[in-house]
């Protein structure tokens, strides 16, 4: 018995010594828990202050000074940089195509990823094919894409101007200049930067078009509501989140895109197509001042803080309601 008694004394205390034990080893590990998370994403903040912190900072500083291509020193300057590219015509010009191109884009690409995120939703024969073809253009390099529009739009190779003038709509050297003409040329990189950012667009919305339950549009359905009165009375308000997250990142693409307009017309014609991010460019970099490319390109941070604000409210109602 008495043995009895301290084997089981003796397993008692190796249980709860193992307990003590592994409690133990639970609070060393808690407590070296956020040591761990801080190492570990300690190369992500690094990696965002190196690519994007340590640049605006840069920027910051330049556009107070009167710093150039070549120039050994820099002095501080205030506001002058600014006062002088807000009294220039360009940026004028360039401001008021940045929101066109913005604001027609963003229409494109909302309406026609609605589109195809509802075609898209239901299974059907080939359903994968055409989704890997709609992401071919977010997936390939955007220069390659952009220098083949340019040969489609060409005035001289345009394969579009070809079928207008082989269906006799146009006489032979009569066809539109797509890249020559200012309207023509505005909704020239309106199309070519819809088409790269249609695709994302798309996955964006289809992603929230699959998350709505299912019993929701089949019971009005069954109520009698036809397609177009479920689509705009329920699947549309439920999907208002996701769009405006849709929405704002296109907005913060476009504000700040620059290949489509830099390849397809470099601004041109006569500033017609110029935004503030290639105006930033070609001053700061072309043109060698680099205190007033920098003025520029913060323009667009209060704009894209102002808009971000805007549509995290829009997207917190739709969301609460």
């Amino acid at each position: 018995m008495s043995e009895m008694g301290e084997s089981s004394v003796t397993v008692a205390e190796a249980v709860k010594s193992s307990r003590s034990g592994r409690i133990r080893v639970r609070r060393a590990g808690t407590a070296q828990d956020p040591v761990l998370g801080t190492l570990m994403f300690a190369p992500a903040v690094l990696y965002l202050l190196a690519i994007i912190g340590v640049p605006f900072v840069l920027a910051f500083i330049y556009a107070f000074s009167d710093i150039r291509i070549g120039s050994n020193t820099i002095h501080f300057v205030g506001l002058a940089n600014f006062r002088s590219v807000i009294q220039s015509p360009s940026f004028k010009v360039a401001l008021q195509n940045s929101f066109i191109f913005t604001i027609f884009s963003q229409i494109v690409v909302i309406i026609g990823s609605t589109i195809l995120a509802i075609a898209l939703e239901n299974a059907f024969r080939g359903r994968g094919i055409i989704r890997f073809l709609i992401l071919l253009p977010w997936v390939a390099p955007i220069s390659l894409g952009a220098i083949g529009w340019k040969w489609i739009l060409d005035s001289l190779y345009s394969v579009i101007n070809w079928v207008l003038v082989a269906v006799h709509l146009y006489k032979p050297y009569s066809a539109p200049m797509w890249l020559g003409e200012p309207h023509l040329a505005m909704a020239s990189v309106i199309l070519v930067h819809s088409w790269r950012l249609l695709p994302f667009s798309t996955v964006i919305l289809l992603a929230g078009l699959t998350a709505i339950p299912k019993e929701i549009p089949e019971a009005a359905e069954v109520d009698g509501a036809g397609f177009w009165r479920v689509l705009f009375e329920i699947t549309i308000p439920m999907m208002l989140p996701i769009i405006s997250v849709a929405v704002l990142f296109g907005i913060i693409f476009t504000f700040t895109d620059i290949a489509v307009v830099y390849i397809l017309t470099a601004g041109g014609p006569f500033d017609s197509t110029q935004v503030l991010p290639s105006l930033a460019f070609f001053t700061g970099i072309l043109s060698g001042d680099i205190a007033a490319g920098a003025a520029i390109s913060l323009f667009l941070v209060p704009l894209l803080v102002i808009i971000a604000y805007l549509m995290l409210r829009v997207a917190a109602r739709a969301e609460v309601s």
